[in-house]
């Protein structure tokens, strides 16, 4: 699974990371999203290539800005989904909205 890393400005709560995953939620191919207000972090995972300009407007959607950090790569199931990261960032796999 390809991850991209982005660096927020402007969380400062879970409220914010909140509205982040939300939003970056909707862009076609993200299947996971790891989101720190702690540190700015946002990671976006996928199983396919995922356009980073929509991924830096549903931050904007958001309230916020981010820049791109870096790319890289991880092996599903390396950690648990609720498995704390050394960030202190939750991993969270998306699930279906009714």
């Amino acid at each position: 699974m390809a991850a991209n890393e982005y660096q927020v400005t402007g969380m400062t709560c879970g409220h914010c990371e909140m509205s982040v995953r939300e939003e970056v939620s909707e862009v076609p191919g993200v299947e996971e999203i790891q989101v720190s207000a702690q540190t700015g972090k946002l990671v976006v995972s996928g199983s396919g290539d995922i356009d980073e300009a929509k991924v830096l407007a549903a931050v904007e959607e958001a309230g916020y800005t981010a820049v791109r950090a870096r790319r890289h790569h991880h092996q599903r199931g390396s950690r648990s989904p609720s498995t704390p990261t050394a960030t202190g960032a939750e991993r969270a796999p998306l699930t279906a909205r009714a």
